[in-house]
């Protein structure tokens, strides 16, 4: 039962899928615990209202066409931040001014504001308009660390990546190779030195941290973060598990992949997703394509309008492979990815290692196939693989051989059993974090008690 008012809290998402489904069920907690929701969201990727009746949108403009498409290039996408981040900062301010404004004429005090780390410009307007600014990192603890250490590993020449030291252990960070810390590869390195410098510097001017994440899954990590930002801290997560399943989904879902699910046989189905940024090389596709249907399991693969630079959908796909595969393949534009994890029949996830994407798959006791492409996917994928040890690496060329072993290894041998056993011990413990007592319980109880004393 949602308790009674206890002010406003004002929430920023940036517009990316990743970044967008967190920031909305964190609303949806902080609004279960008393405190109404606005939402500020840019025109572009815009979330729906209507999904919402409790919230309250307020859309600004940011300079983009309604056509934009977001490249899969991580140095284009680290450009597009930046791009946001300046074009909306006024846009921004001037919004937010006026929601103040308005609260005070209404009586109905506005607690703080909550926006992604990646909004840095949004720090100097909540200082200017004396409002307090919490920040929401939707990865982990590990990869904001490696993310905010970034100044100091080129300092040390850890990078850029040296192919003849790449399998080598970190120093500071012995968890992770230098391969896994090479979030992207810099075409400007002193244009993102400067992007992480400016996160992380206003990231420790704001108020607090909160991370979809649990003590229980990160804990060797947050002494770590503690000297980096000495500031409050809340790993309030899984976000998504304390409602029942929703959708925020920009894409359309399509449902059929349930009922394609209820025929299948318990733990039999390989679900394969990359995201909602990633692309790959046709090359690359055809070879997905083939390991899947080599490996003889079933098979539900989102294939994203767009997965493939210059495709419409399948019809890279080889001549009569979809009468080969049959009934034993279902294919789809978008999955609700949630319930599909959830699903007794699916097996394995084969995965980029986004951090929504590998939490919601810990939380089902999924096991993973690892497919990263850039920044934290690197290393979330490392934690999946080595070091919770509950998936597999697809590290080398992507190559129908490897693929079908990756799949065997999880489906069929008895390593397979083995990392079930592990995942399904992570699955009980991040259960018991969200109990009363648990580690994310309280946490929420600290940041609600956190926000009222503002």
């Amino acid at each position: 039962m949602k308790l009674k008012g206890r002010g406003s809290v004002i929430l920023f998402p940036l517009p990316f899928q990743g970044h967008i489904n967190p920031m909305l069920q964190l609303a949806n907690i902080l609004h279960e615990r008393g405190f109404s929701i606005s939402i500020i969201h840019t025109r572009f990727n815009s979330p729906n209202p209507l999904n919402y009746p409790l919230f309250r949108f307020y859309p600004i403009s940011d300079g983009l066409s309604e056509n934009h498409v977001i490249s899969s290039d991580p140095n284009r996408i680290v450009a597009f931040v930046k791009f946001l981040n300046s074009n909306c900062q006024t846009p921004f301010r001037d919004c937010l001014a006026k929601l103040i404004s308005t609260s005070l004429e209404d009586e109905d005090p506005i607690a703080c504001l909550v926006t992604d780390a990646l909004w840095y410009s949004t720090q100097a307007v909540a200082d200017d308009l004396k409002l307090p600014r919490i920040v929401l990192r939707t990865s982990n603890v590990s990869s904001f660390i490696v993310l905010s250490s970034m100044s100091l590993l080129f300092e040390k020449g850890y990078l850029p990546l040296q192919d003849s030291v790449a399998e080598m252990e970190v120093p500071e960070l012995p968890q992770f190779r230098f391969k896994d810390i090479a979030m992207l590869e810099a075409s400007d390195r002193e244009s993102f030195l400067q992007f992480t410098e400016i996160l992380v510097q206003e990231t420790k001017a704001s108020s607090g941290i909160i991370l979809n994440s649990c003590e229980d899954l990160e804990q060797e990590f947050l002494s770590k973060l503690s000297l980096l930002f000495p500031i409050p801290v809340f790993l309030i997560g899984p976000f998504h598990k304390y409602f029942p399943a929703s959708s925020s989904s920009l894409l359309p879902q399509d449902r059929t992949c349930i009922s394609w699910l209820d025929k299948q046989q318990p733990n039999s189905v390989i679900y394969v997703s990359f995201g909602s940024v990633a692309a790959i090389e046709e090359a690359d596709f055809l070879e997905v394509a083939w390991g899947l249907a080599n490996s003889m399991q079933p098979f539900l693969w989102v294939v994203r309008p767009g997965l493939v630079q210059g495709s419409e959908w399948l019809e890279l796909l080889p001549n009569g492979f979809l009468k080969m595969v049959g009934e034993r393949a279902h294919i789809v534009k978008w999955a609700p990815q949630q319930e599909v994890l959830a699903h007794p029949s699916t097996g394995a996830f084969w995965t980029h290692c986004g951090w929504n994407s590998t939490l919601e798959s810990l939380c089902e006791g999924v096991p993973m196939i690892c497919q990263p492409s850039f920044g934290d996917q690197k290393t979330d994928s490392r934690f999946v693989s080595h070091v919770w040890r509950v998936g597999v690496h697809l590290e080398f060329k992507i190559e129908r051989g490897e693929i079908e072993r990756a799949i065997r290894r999880l489906m069929v041998e008895p390593e397979g059993q083995e990392i079930r056993e592990r995942i399904k011990l992570i699955k009980d413990k991040i259960n018991l974090c969200l109990k009363p007592g648990g580690s994310s319980y309280k946490s929420l109880d600290n940041l609600v008690s956190y926000i009222l004393s503002m």
